[in-house]
C-alpha cells in the first residue's frame, strides 16, 4: 500500500517538475554560455520563483526516489533466489541414475548391443527447377553473348 502511494506522488511530482521546467524562460545555451549578463548564475535567475519551485521539486522527487527504492527492497526481504528453490526436495540418489528412455520406443538391434548410428539424409542441392541430387553433376547453362 505504501509503495503505491509513493509511486503515485511520485508521478504527480514528475509531471509538476516538467511543467515547471518547460515555463521557464530561456537565456541562451548552455547553462549561460553566451548569455550575456542575464545569464545562469545571476541575482534575479537565482531568486526567481520557478527556480525556486524547479529546485524545490526536484528534491522532492530523488528523495522519493530513493525511499521508493528502500521501500521495495524491503518488501521483498531479504531471501534469496536459492531460497525459494524447492532444492530440499530433490533427491540426490536419483541424480546419479542414468536417463531412462522414453516408454514405447524400441531399441534397434539385439539386446545389449549398441544402439545403430543414425544415417543421415541424402544432401541435395536446391534450384529453381526442382531438388537436385549432390551425387550427379550440376547442369552446366551455356553462357549468353
Amino acid at each position: 500500500m505504501l509503495l503505491n502511494l509513493l509511486l503515485v506522488i511520485e508521478v504527480i511530482v514528475a509531471f509538476f517538475l516538467i511543467v515547471v521546467v518547460l515555463l521557464q524562460r530561456s537565456e541562451g545555451g548552455a547553462l549561460g554560455v553566451g548569455g550575456g549578463p542575464s545569464g545562469f548564475m545571476t541575482a534575479r535567475g537565482a531568486g526567481d520563483l520557478l527556480t525556486r519551485t524547479t529546485w524545490i521539486l526536484g528534491a522532492i522527487f530523488f528523495v522519493l526516489s530513493l525511499t521508493l527504492t528502500i521501500v521495495a527492497g524491503r518488501e521483498r526481504g531479504s531471501a534469496s533466489v536459492v531460497d525459494r528453490m524447492k532444492v530440499n526436495a530433490i533427491n540426490p540418489a536419483e541424480l546419479a541414475k542414468p536417463p531412462e528412455p522414453p516408454a514405447g520406443t524400441a531399441q534397434p538391434g539385439p539386446a545389449g548391443s549398441a544402439p545403430v548410428p543414425l544415417q543421415a539424409p541424402t544432401p541435395t542441392l536446391n534450384s529453381p527447377f526442382g531438388a537436385i541430387p549432390a551425387t550427379e553433376p550440376a547442369p552446366v547453362v551455356p553462357e549468353k553473348k
